[in-house]
């Protein structure tokens, strides 16, 4: 069998297996399947998906992810950090300023310090609060969209939601067809919030990155808070949220767990 380096990052507990397809060929129209051989936390590598890096067309590299269960997701915040560092150390870009195109369309990226990447968040939208019915109750929320659907609700004491069941719920809801991550947020100060989220494809994951920007702007716009910076605790680590007039940019951490190599089957 083909075996297939790979590196596996995380950002904030939001973990991914990369692979460079620049330096080592991929099929990509495997990625579905790979994604969900690959992310088993048993009987693959883990993690909460699959995440390639080739050449792009309108930027030096490009992103294509998969989640956990083999669905293709469009953008991912925490993901994007983790694929900008690895260009980067793969020599693939020269600037730590560059620019990723995505699914969701071109991304800003510039490489911090000690491992932390700040990218551009492109257009991000927040609707007006509304209620559903949801199992046997009724939710308010506040729909999003980062280049992926979001769903924000917020609550008073985060760590007593029922985060899976309710998200679960959600992916089934008939107001969102095809799936909706759900960020279960508590404002925690004037210039901080506390997230959890249930990703589509994924479940409850340790962090997302697009949630926790769309949750800052949902929180700024039902003045919640008015902080510019805005702090996400997750329950995998903290992100920042830049809300400045012209842009929108998320800052936060990125690791290397380590590399390895993995048979490509046939």
């Amino acid at each position: 069998m083909t075996r297939v380096p790979f590196t596996k990052m995380e950002g904030c507990g939001n973990d991914y297996v990369f692979v460079d397809a620049i330096r080592d060929a991929l099929p990509l129209a495997r990625g579905a399947e790979l994604a969900r051989a690959w992310s088993h936390r048993h009987f693959g590598i883990g993690g909460d998906g699959l995440i390639v890096l080739t050449r792009g067309e309108g930027a030096p590299v490009r992103m294509h992810m998969w989640n956990a269960d083999g669905s293709r997701g469009a953008m991912c915040g925490n993901g994007l950090r983790c694929l900008a560092v690895l260009a980067f150390a793969h020599g693939h870009v020269r600037d730590r300023r560059f620019v990723v195109e995505t699914d969701a369309g071109l991304r800003s990226v510039e490489l911090l310090a000690a491992g932390e990447v700040r990218t551009g968040m492109g257009e991000v939208r927040v609707e007006t609060p509304e209620r559903l019915r949801v199992g046997d109750g009724w939710l308010e929320l506040t729909r999003g969209s980062a280049g992926n659907p979001h769903a924000v609700v917020f609550v008073a004491d985060v760590e007593h939601v029922d985060v899976p069941g309710l998200g679960a719920l959600l992916q089934q809801h008939p107001a969102f067809p095809d799936g909706v991550n759900v960020e279960f947020v508590q404002v925690d100060g004037p210039d901080r919030l506390r997230q959890r989220t249930f990703e589509r494809g994924s479940g409850e994951t340790l962090a997302c990155g697009t949630g926790a920007t769309v949750a800052a702007l949902a929180a700024r716009a039902q003045r919640r808070i008015q902080a510019e910076v805005v702090h996400v605790a997750l329950r995998g680590g903290a992100l920042r949220v830049e809300c400045g007039a012209s842009t929108l940019a998320l800052v936060g951490p990125t690791r290397t767990v380590f590399d390895g190599e993995v048979e490509l089957p046939h």
